[in-house]
């Protein structure tokens, strides 16, 4: 799940947490209008009028498209094209505007029914969303006016809101500091002015209350003319006629046992904020309060704990007792030697206190019977030290901490610490290192915090380290941590290290649970789901590291698997633990993964490639397959795509190439039907190098046949004619699946060349390359290579003018693909059906082909084949003189725009160029063609070349007499070239009929 964050600058995040890059500035503010119009429909032309402030340049259209394309790349499965505009799915949660006004509602229900505690949390949550006005950096676009107002607005509201909460739990005295700030920022708001006099009141300052008050009397009558309200004015006599009592002083032993709170002290607002109202409530609680704070080593547990209790000790007057109970250490606390410290802290003589443990608690329940008293208990182990420990009288609070959560303690309320976000982490660093040291680079000061994992430990070990050595600059340090083989020794710093705690904390685990922990870390990848845990380690339990914080689940995704990921450090920790012993886990995982992904790749739509399995081993994933039984595959693949690249990426780099191309492979059909491309490139390029380096022709080859069918049919880096590259690309790949013996690859790879050599005006060559793609598919049973084998050898046939048996080809590649079950090329198959039925006049026939395909694209998202199908309706339409030809040819040509579709681009430009044509429109008409023409050049598909030459040339008519001639008389080469003479002398007449020429 992405994070949307406009409430400040905006900012997306992935789920982990990184930010993630949003680079020019209109293509920042395109999303933004998409975030908070989340779900319904933009307007192109909304979007173009708002991006340029009414004053849209020629080139508005185009760039907004390159704005959609780049910004697809980001939100691949958020972003969505449709008739006339964009839309963004943004899910519950995932923009931090409608979790602002969501929790800003919260509140202010909870407000209303007199819940203050439960208002004052959701509404601190609500405003602690905001960093700053909303989307300060695109503030000057007109379109955000409304949204601006109106949320600038929600926010105020929601901070009176929780300061009237906030006020009915006796928090006067924090409030008479922060309104006063507040009512100076927003002078004419009565309800912040009467807040704070309530405040000042209550307080026991009702000389700067009286003074507020006519302070504000003086604001309203000079800026609106009126004086103060009906519950100002009652406020104020209130004020005026009350006296504050004076607390009398209190007498008896008083311990105070707190260490001293850290000076540094940074971020933790929210976590602070609920304990303190937690620990220090309006009203008497009823039973004893509980509180606890868990999170793993190094989180800043105890930081926060004493920071917290320093806090709250006015609420306990008798006194504030400590105990760090040493959980982790290999020998803890007993509860009766703290319990000895507790007894003579209150004033037990020494000779006094009992030698039972048992009479000890006892003696310590019953001085505390009665007094209000807190009880902090930093480290602990378990419930059985902590139980002892508990005082019984309901005035008296405890606040513990625990790296393991501890369930067992009845009625404990458990604030857990995640690590720091960038912000924060870099403010600790400054606070430690030195304000004007960070704020010399603050890009190195991120950098070092990233390094440290936002660990609050090894943020301040990396700001002590700065300290003890003013030569060193940022960028040093972080050049000396990006060696993540020596990250944890340099990140120590006299008694504070990150090894050590964590070692403390591994010590703690279970042998099984430290095999585990040890295997889990081998991986390089952003998460992995709970299933692994069982294939790497039978018998052990992940929830044994979740307990010891040295796991983090992430959420249950998509497919309903529970997904887990490390700390970088934590990693880092668990492979010296596993040294060089890692290989066996390495392998048992990879091929975990690639068994189940064996197992859901089959029912994805997408190229029917042969499937050439490796010899990577695979170990027993019934088990998984089983909690898996039910799910779609594509969800699957939704859910795992980023956990596999990052697996293949692994593989390829330790030398399991054989795993490495095993795992591309199996991603490929996915990343066609989702449009990921780039993503396809990126995965395949470094396993196809591990194949080239380990000798293995088989696995280069598998690799290279995906990425020339990408590179052919997708915008690419490849120079010349895209046709050209491919014919001698597919030749190539044919001989490297000879060498390997593999004929399914051979199949795959002539049906390329049949494809290439008909674009380039070959089609008895193609027909040809087809024929030995059946073949061969027919010799190993490739059902998927004979599917595209006959439709190669149909468009072969149909570009030669033999449509019935081109026909006929179609007919069996339907129903081999129905056979094998892929809707890709079903839908395939569908629409060629459509487009030859089309060219022989069988328009309603034709019709029906396509419309089944586009309902076959649409179930499955497959953006490639509803781009094409979209475009074989809009030339059937165009053929019908039907007005709707215009719309989906637009709708088409948006879809190829952002997925970079190159052929589809240039055929959806030559039919609107034919609309405007049609239409007198000859300017426009021409900008169309013309682009169509260039994109044809690059391409080499000479038939389209032609066509769409010969309309340019009709466009350009006695207007450019010139060009027009040189277009159509470079159209009748290519049509003489093709083969085609009907066409040749068809255009040569056009040329005569328009300019005289013989």
């Amino acid at each position: 799940m992405l994070i949307y964050r406009l409430l400040g600058t905006l900012e997306v995040r992935d789920p982990g947490g990184a930010l993630l890059a949003i680079g020019r500035r209109k293509q920042r503010a395109l999303l933004a209008m998409l975030v908070l119009r989340g779900g319904t429909v933009v307007r192109g032309d909304e979007i173009v009028e708002a991006l340029w402030n009414g004053r849209p340049p020629s080139s508005a259209r185009a760039n907004l498209h390159s704005y959609v394309s780049d910004l697809r790349r980001v939100l691949p499965e958020a972003l969505r094209t449709v008739p006339g505009g964009y839309r963004l799915d943004v899910a519950a949660g995932e923009c931090d505007v409608t979790l602002f006004e969501a929790l800003a509602a919260e509140g202010r229900r909870a407000l209303d029914e007199w819940q203050h505690l439960r208002a004052a949390e959701r509404l601190a949550h609500a405003l602690g969303l905001w960093r700053g006005p909303l989307l300060e950096d695109l503030a000057d676009l007109d379109w955000f006016a409304p949204f601006t107002a109106r949320l600038t607005e929600a926010r105020l509201t929601a901070v009176e809101d929780q300061a009237e909460a906030r006020l009915a739990l006796g928090e006067h005295a924090e409030l008479a500091v922060e309104l006063a700030a507040r009512t100076a920022e927003h002078p004419l708001r009565e309800r912040l002015w009467a807040t704070w006099l309530r405040a000042l009141h209550r307080n026991g300052e009702r000389a700067r209350a009286l003074d507020g008050y006519r302070r504000m009397r003086s604001v309203l009558d000079a800026e609106l003319g009126i004086g103060p309200g009906p519950a100002l004015r009652e406020l104020h006599r209130e004020i005026t006629g009350d006296a504050v009592p004076v607390p009398d002083a209190r007498a008896g032993v008083v311990p105070a046992l707190l260490p001293a709170t850290v000076a540094d002290f940074t971020a933790r607002e929210d976590e602070a904020r609920g304990l303190r109202k937690l620990l220090a409530p309006n009203a008497p609680p009823i039973a004893m309060t509980v509180a606890g704070i868990t999170g793993m080593a190094g989180i800043g547990k105890t930081t926060l704990t004493v920071h917290v209790a320093h806090q709250v000790t006015a609420a306990y007057p008798d006194g504030q007792l400590y105990a760090n109970l040493a959980g982790i250490e290999p020998a803890p606390a007993t509860p009766g030697d703290v319990l000895g410290r507790f007894l003579r802290a209150l004033g037990v003589p020494s000779v006094a206190v009992p030698n039972d443990d048992q009479e000890r608690a006892e003696l310590y329940r019953s001085l505390l019977a009665g007094r209000r008293a807190l009880v902090v208990l930093d480290n602990a182990a378990g419930e059985a030290q902590v139980r002892p420990l508990l005082p019984g009288s309901a005035t008296c609070a405890v606040l513990l901490t625990s790296r393991v959560r501890l369930s067992g303690l009845e009625g404990a309320r458990w604030t857990t610490l995640d690590v720091l976000p960038g912000d924060d982490g870099v403010r600790l660093l400054e606070r430690v290192a030195g304000e004007d040291r960070v704020a010399g680079d603050p890009g190195q000061a991120r950098s070092v915090v990233d390094m440290c994992g936002g660990l609050p430990l090894a943020v301040r070990i990396a700001g002590a380290r700065l300290t003890a050595r003013p030569g060193w600059s940022l960028a040093h340090l972080s050049r000396l941590l990006r060696d993540e083989r020596l990250r944890l020794d340099r990140l120590g710093a006299g008694d504070l290290q990150v090894r050590a705690s964590l070692a403390l904390s591994y010590a703690g685990l279970s042998r099984s649970g430290r095999l585990l922990f040890r295997r889990l870390g081998v991986f390089d990848v952003p998460d992995f789901p709970g299933w692994l845990a069982g294939v790497l380690a039978d018998g052990a339990d992940v929830d044994e590291l979740v307990d010891a914080h040295m796991l983090t689940p992430v959420g249950v995704d998509a497919a309903g698997q529970l997904r887990y990921r490390f700390h970088d450090l934590v990693r880092l920790y668990a492979r010296e633990e596993t040294g060089d012993g890692g290989d066996d886990a390495l392998d048992l995982g990879l091929g975990a993964w690639l068994a189940v992904a064996e197992h859901f790749e089959p029912r994805i739509p997408g190229p029917c490639f042969a499937p050439i399995t490796s010899p990577a081993p695979r170990p027993d994933v019934r088990d998984a397959l089983g909690e898996l039984a039910g799910v779609d595959p594509l969800t699957w693949f939704d859910a795992e795509q980023a956990t596999l690249r990052a697996a293949a990426r692994q593989a390829g780099a330790t030398g399991r190439h054989e795993a490495a191309y095993d795992l591309v492979q199996r991603l490929e059909k996915y990343f066609d039907v989702r449009g990921m491309y780039a993503e396809w490139v990126a995965s395949s390029r470094p396993a196809m190098a591990a194949c080239t380096r380990a000798g293995d022709r088989r696995g280069a080859a598998v690799m290279r046949r995906g990425l020339i069918d990408v590179q052919t049919w997708i915008a690419g880096d490849r120079g010349g004619a895209v046709m050209d590259r491919a014919l001698t690309d597919a030749g190539e790949l044919l001989a490297m699946f000879r060498d390997a013996g593999e004929p399914g690859g051979m199949a795959d790879a002539a049906a390329m060349r049949s494809v290439a050599l008909t674009a380039l005006g070959r089609p008895g060559e193609a027909v040809e390359a087809a024929e030995q793609a059946l073949d061969w598919a027919g010799q190993c049973g490739h059902l998927g290579g004979l599917a595209r084998g006959h439709v190669a050898l149909a468009v072969a046939l149909g570009e030669s003018g033999r449509l019935p048996p081109a026909v006929e080809n179609l007919h069996l590649a339907l129903a081999r693909a129905r056979e094998l079950g892929n809707p890709r090329w079903e839908a395939t198959a569908l629409q060629f059906l459509g487009i030859g039925h089309s060219q022989a006049g069988l328009f309603d026939a034709s019709e029906g082909f396509l419309t089944e395909s586009l309902a076959i694209s649409r179930r499955h998202r497959d953006a490639y084949t509803e781009a094409l199908t979209m475009i074989a309706l809009a030339r059937l339409r165009l053929l019908r003189g039907d007005d709707e030809a215009r719309p989906a040819a637009e709708a088409a040509l948006a879809t190829a725009r952002e997925y970079r579709m190159n052929h589809h681009i240039a055929d959806a430009l030559a039919i609107l160029g034919e609309i405007e044509l049609n239409r007198g429109r000859y300017a426009e008409a021409v900008a169309h063609l013309r682009e169509s023409v260039a994109i044809w050049r690059t391409r080499g598909w000479l038939r389209f070349l032609a066509g769409t030459l010969i309309l340019l040339g009709r466009a350009l008519g006695d207007r450019d007499p010139v060009a027009a001639r040189a277009a159509l008389g470079e159209a009748e080469d290519l049509c003489v070239r093709v083969g085609d003479q009907p066409r040749a002398d068809e255009t040569r007449q056009l040329r005569c009929l328009l300019h005289g020429d013989v």
